[in-house]
């Protein structure tokens, strides 16, 4: 990590919960001294002090033993702890051993950026000694964003988590955010797009998966964060409660490798849906935002008179749906599972929320479609419980083909269309590979003055573009994901014609599902061999 200017990286260890345990922490920094170096700072999140008299402290306190490394710690979590903090604005306790304060920034010389808060949520106004409240977590938040040029904070120290920071990520274990974690926590961190943060009093050990602070495909890349929780010091299960990195302060730092995604990156838990709306706190005099800013919408911004969409001209606007309902069909459905349009004898698996079925005029015998068995346009639109089932489809047919040497390639045009219609195409591997289906996607469009613009990997749809909003979508078995904005025109065939050519099936006749029609009986019959073959697959048979 090397900064324009040639500046050391500051070595920074990071602990959970000492409870008291001083002894223990302070011999483990040593013996990591002794092995990897000096380091410059030691800082303490969660619970500092135990809840029984503290013998060790006393050592510390009257200068018979010394911290090993300069200490910074957050201050009380309960109420017998705070007659350990004299002072809210922080000072020293002992050699060593500095209690920040109640909340505030630490700027080192070297420019690093630490903002703390101590204590946990309390909804009480003024919060008691070891607690916080929603002003603190304001007037925090209002002197760093005032600050000219605010791109974001090095650390942020909170003894709580976050609400909702697993969203879009790994999974904590048995940590409940929504009843352990904190929605202030949530609100300051989704605004000081802390690099490190890092929190404790669960007793666990949890790396996040990092998660980007920007819009994709709409704002500059920003640079990334990384929530880290630690366990209690001297824990029986052995779990990490000493965190050591190298940070170079953001100021220092070249812009390019600051804003560097790794690849593993999410989406923001605070931005989308479970972060901001969901559980997390509004401050005070904040008015709340509307729905739309979770989204990353590609559309150019509407000027002059709105244009009407397809064939809706002069048509009065609709009302709108009670909540859940999902849209009504402007004219009869061929989908819509309970509609008499459908061709039930191609239906080959019927789930809770969704269905699979035979395409009509398929690439392949095999070319299928995942629909939802309600009416809904678009991926985009789904509920939760249908996209979970839509994934799990998905899953089921990659295994299926895979075990028949094919590859799985999906797709789905949003555009002159009522219902979503996924449709799943298999490619034999002996035909092209992954890199080549994806080369065929991006210069076929090319071809046609179309951009196709990669998804980051763990981005949802939800997250690129509103409903409504016209689109095509192409995913690969790799999880490599391509996306396009529809503006006026857009061929209807386009991912048949790509997987038609002569690059990957080498059939371009076939592009026209008009044209590969065939009879009846012979469809009725390719279904129900499809659904022989693919019932030991089929997940959603299984009850």
């Amino acid at each position: 990590m090397a900064a324009p200017g040639g500046e050391r990286p500051l070595r920074i260890l990071v602990c959970g919960d000492a409870e008291g345990r001083l002894g223990a922490l302070f011999g483990r920094v040593e013996a990591v001294q002794r092995k990897s170096g000096a380091f410059d700072l030691l800082l303490c999140v969660g619970n500092f002090f135990g809840s029984a008299r503290d013998t060790e402290w006393e050592d510390y306190q009257t200068g018979t033993k010394k911290a090993p490394v300069q200490t910074y710690i957050l201050g009380a979590n309960n109420e017998e702890a705070a007659r350990h903090f004299p002072d809210v604005n922080g000072c020293e306790l002992a050699e060593n051993i500095t209690y920040l304060g109640r909340k505030g920034v630490f700027s080192g010389a070297s420019g690093l950026q630490i903002a703390y808060l101590s204590g946990v949520e309390s909804l009480q106004e003024p919060a008691p000694a070891h607690c916080f409240s929603s002003k603190d977590v304001a007037d925090l938040k209002t002197s760093l964003l005032s600050t000219p040029k605010f791109k974001g904070i090095d650390i942020l120290l909170t003894s709580c988590w976050p609400r909702g920071i697993e969203k879009f990520g790994n999974s904590p274990g048995n940590v409940d955010t929504k009843k352990y974690g904190s929605g202030l926590v949530s609100v300051l961190a989704g605004s000081l797009k802390p690099r490190y943060h890092f929190s404790g009093l669960q007793k666990i050990y949890y790396e996040r998966l990092p998660y980007r602070n920007h819009a994709v495909l709409q704002e500059s890349a920003q640079h990334v964060s990384r929530f880290i929780a630690l366990a209690n010091v001297g824990n029986a299960d052995k779990r990490k409660y000493l965190y050591a990195f190298s940070i170079l302060p953001m100021s220092s730092m070249d812009p390019a490798e600051l804003v560097r995604q790794p690849q593993d990156v999410t989406e923001n838990p605070y931005r989308g849906p479970g972060g901001w709306g969901c559980g997390t706190q509004q401050l005070p005099g904040a008015e709340e935002e509307p729905a739309r800013q979770f989204f990353f919408d590609l559309s150019p911004k509407p000027r002059g008179r709105k244009r009407p969409s397809e064939g809706r001209a002069g048509q009065q606007p609709q009302t709108k749906r009670p909540p859940g309902k999902p849209p009504l069909p402007t004219a009869a459905c061929w989908f819509c599972l309970a509609s008499p349009e459908v061709e039930k004898h191609l239906v080959v698996s019927i789930g809770t929320h969704c269905y699979l079925a035979l395409a009509k005029g398929g690439l392949s015998p095999d070319h299928v479609l995942v629909l939802p068995i309600g009416h809904c346009q678009s991926m985009v639109e789904l509920a939760s419980e249908v996209v979970e089932e839509v994934e799990q489809y998905k899953a089921s047919l990659k295994k299926f083909f895979k075990s028949r040497g094919k590859r799985y390639v999906a797709f789905e045009r949003n555009y002159r269309s009522q219902h979503l219609q996924l449709q799943v195409v298999p490619v034999p591997q002996d035909c092209c590979t992954t890199e080549d289906i994806k080369e065929a996607f991006v210069v076929q469009a090319e071809e046609q003055r179309m951009e196709l613009l990669e998804i980051p990997e763990h981005s949802a749809l939800k997250q690129i573009v509103q409903p409504g909003t016209p689109y095509f979508y192409v995913e690969l078995d790799t999880g490599e994901k391509l996306f396009h904005r529809i503006g006026k025109h857009f061929p209807l065939q386009f991912g048949r014609e790509v997987l038609a050519s002569e690059a990957i099936l080498g059939m371009p006749s076939r592009a026209d599902w008009r044209r590969c029609q065939v009879g009846r009986e012979e469809e009725a019959a390719a279904a129900q061999a499809f659904r022989q073959a693919f019932a030991p697959f089929d997940t959603a048979q299984e009850d």
